[in-house]
C-alpha cells in the first residue's frame, strides 16, 4: 500500500508527520449558511504551533520472546469470515496463533459463502510472497500442507471452532493437544476468536501483520493509487467517509431510517435470513447509539465541526441504500463528492464482480485522505483509524452517535450556531486526538497503544521546528500543517532506512479555537 512502499517488514526506526485537526469555526444564524461561504483573506496567519512531544515505533521480531525456530508442532489451518476487514482481523489473529502454538500457518482461506458472495482467495487480494517473507522470523508460513505430509497423515485434519475471544491458554490447553496429535488442526469461521488483551509482544505483533505484513496486491495498489492522485489533482487535501449503508448492514442493525412501510419490509425480509437475530427495538436502538448516521446526518455533522461546503469528499461504500436519492442530501451539502464508480468504467471493471477487492480499493484512498470519517463503529472504521493513528495519527472522525442522534431530532428547534456549537461538545473525544488512545481502551486495532510509543522531548523531529501557520483559502486553511513541508518530509522519509517516529499532534490554541 502506499505508505508502506517497499521498506522491509520490520525496519528498526524512522520518522513521522505531524496531521493537526482542523479548526472548528462557527458559522451563520441559520440551520445551514447560505452558499457559497466567504473565503478566508490570503494575508491571514495563525498563531504559533509548539513541537508536539515526539514518538516512535515499538516493533521487535519476537525472536526472543519464544522460540520460533524449534520443529513445528504441526500445522494450522483458518477459514477467515466475513467481509474485507473481517477477515483481515482473522487472518491477523492467525498468525499470532500459529505464533503461541508453534505451528506452521498455511495460507488463510477466504469466506465464499457470506453475504458479500466474493469468490476472492488470499492471493487475489493480498501479496502472498511479501505476507510469507515479512513474516519469516516469527513464524513459518506455506502456501498448503506438503503432499507427503498429508500421504503421511492418518486423518485428514481436524475441525474446530473455538468460542469468541479466546485467552491464549485456551489454545494451549484444548487446541495444542489435537494440533500434536493430529499434526494439523483446522479453525472455522476464525473472527474475533482471539482475546483483545494479550501479551505485549503478542500485541505488536498483531501490529507487524496488519501494518507491515497485510500489502494489498500491485494491482488493487495501482487503482487504490490513481485514486488517490485524482483526488489530489482537484483539491490537495480531501476527505473520505465511510458510508456502512449497505441493506445488509442497516437490517441488521435493526435501526429504522425513516423509509416508510416499504423500508420496513424490504429491511426486515433480509433481517430474517439471520434466524438467531433477536426482535429490537429501533427507537431505542438509536438512542443508545447503535445505528450508523444517515448520509445526510454525517453532512450535517461535519459542517457542524466547520468544514466548508467547498471540501472535497470521496464517499467509500457499497451499495448506498435507496441510491442516489438517499446520498442527494450529502451532495447538497458538500457538491464535490466522488465515488469510485465516477472515475474511470474500464478500470474499475476487472474489479466489479469482487466485493472485497473494491473494499480494498476504497481501504487504500481512506488511509491516504487527509481526514478519514466514518457513520458507524465497524471493522474498516476501527481498522483504518488504527492505521492512521500509527503511521502518524492522521485525523479520524466518528460519530458519537448516542449524542447526536438527539441532536438532529431538534435541529430544527436551534439555529445553526447553537446547532454547531453542540456538534463541536458532542464530539470531543470523537476526533482523533492522541489523548484518546490509553491502554486497554476498546479494541486493539482502533487502540494499538502498545505499538506506538513517546519519545523523550528532546530529540527532533526531522529538524522542523513548526513555528507558524500558513495562508491557506477556505476549509484548507483550518489545518495547521504547511502541506509543502510536509511533502518535504515524506520525501526525506522515503529514503530513509529507518522507520517512522510518532508524534501527538499539539494541542490548538485556545485564542483559535
Amino acid at each position: 500500500m502506499g505508505s508502506d512502499g517497499d521498506e522491509e517488514a520490520v525496519p528498526e526506526e524512522g520518522r513521522g508527520i505531524v496531521v493537526v485537526a482542523p479548526l472548528l469555526l462557527d458559522r451563520g444564524d441559520a440551520l445551514l449558511p447560505r452558499l457559497p461561504l466567504a473565503l478566508h483573506g490570503e494575508g491571514h496567519h495563525r498563531p504559533p504551533l509548539a513541537l508536539p512531544p515526539p514518538r516512535k515505533a515499538c516493533l521487535v521480531a519476537l525472536r526472543s520472546a519464544v522460540g520460533h525456530g524449534s520443529r513445528s508442532n504441526g500445522y494450522l489451518l483458518i477459514e477467515a469470515s466475513g467481509g474485507l476487514n473481517q477477515q483481515r482481523t482473522g487472518i491477523i489473529d492467525a498468525v499470532v496463533v500459529s505464533r503461541i502454538l508453534n505451528a506452521t500457518l498455511v495460507i488463510p482461506e477466504l469466506d465464499h459463502h457470506s453475504f458479500w458472495k466474493d469468490n476472492s482467495d488470499f492471493a487475489d487480494i493480498f501479496d502472498v510472497k511479501w505476507f510469507t517473507s515479512s513474516l519469516s522470523r516469527d513464524i513459518t508460513i506455506v502456501k498448503k500442507i506438503p503432499d507427503k505430509v498429508m500421504r503421511l497423515m492418518e486423518k485428514p485434519p481436524y475441525t474446530m471452532r473455538v468460542p469468541r475471544k479466546s485467552a491464549p491458554g485456551y489454545y494451549l490447553d484444548e487446541v495444542l493437544p489435537i494440533l500434536r496429535r493430529r499434526h494439523a488442526v483446522q479453525l472455522t469461521k476464525f473472527d474475533f476468536r482471539l482475546s483483545n488483551n494479550l501479551d505485549e509482544e503478542l500485541q505488536k505483533l498483531r501490529c507487524r501483520v496488519n501494518y507491515h505484513a497485510l500489502r494489498f496486491t500491485r494491482p488493487i495498489q495501482e487503482l487504490g493509487q490513481k485514486l488517490v492522485e485524482k483526488m489530489r489533482e482537484m483539491s490537495p487535501r480531501f476527505i473520505a467517509v465511510h458510508l456502512r449503508f449497505e441493506p445488509d448492514m442497516l437490517a441488521f442493525s435493526g435501526c429504522y431510517y425513516g423509509g416508510g412501510e416499504r423500508e420496513r419490509q424490504e429491511l426486515g425480509a433480509i433481517r430474517d435470513r439471520w434466524k438467531t437475530l433477536p426482535d429490537l427495538d429501533a427507537e431505542g436502538e438509536r438512542s443508545r447509539g447503535r445505528c450508523p448516521l444517515t448520509p445526510h446526518e454525517v453532512g450535517l455533522m461535519l459542517r457542524g465541526l466547520g468544514f466548508e461546503n467547498d471540501s472535497y469528499l470521496y464517499i467509500a461504500s457499497g451499495e448506498i441504500y435507496g441510491g442516489t436519492k438517499t446520498l442527494q442530501p450529502l451532495r447538497d451539502l458538500f457538491p464535490n463528492m466522488y465515488t469510485k464508480e465516477m472515475f474511470s468504467d474500464i478500470e474499475l471493471e476487472p474489479f466489479l464482480s469482487y466485493s472485497s477487492r473494491l473494499a480494498a480499493v476504497d481501504y487504500i484512498v481512506c488511509d491516504e485522505s487527509d481526514v478519514f470519517v466514518t457513520n458507524n463503529n465497524g471493522n474498516m472504521a476501527r481498522i483504518l483509524a488504527g492505521r492512521r493513528r500509527y503511521m502518524g495519527h492522521k485525523r479520524t472522525i466518528r460519530p458519537n452517535s448516542k449524542k447526536l442522534s438527539s441532536l438532529f431530532k431538534a435541529r430544527n428547534q436551534m439555529d445553526w450556531q447553537t446547532f454547531s456549537k453542540k456538534v463541536k461538545r458532542y464530539q470531543r473525544g470523537f476526533m482523533g486526538e492522541p489523548e484518546e488512545m490509553r491502554p486497554g481502551r476498546g479494541e486493539f486495532h482502533e487502540f494499538p497503544y502498545n505499538c506506538i510509543c513517546r519519545k523523550p522531548n528532546n530529540e527532533s523531529i526531522d529538524g522542523a521546528v513548526w513555528t507558524s501557520w500558513v495562508s491557506r483559502k477556505s476549509w484548507v486553511s483550518d489545518w495547521a500543517v504547511d502541506y509543502e513541508r510536509l511533502n518535504e518530509i515524506r520525501r526525506a522519509r522515503s529514503s530513509s532506512t529507518n522507520m517512522r517516529n510518532r508524534y501527538r499532534p499539539s494541542e490548538i490554541s485556545p485564542s483559535m479555537r
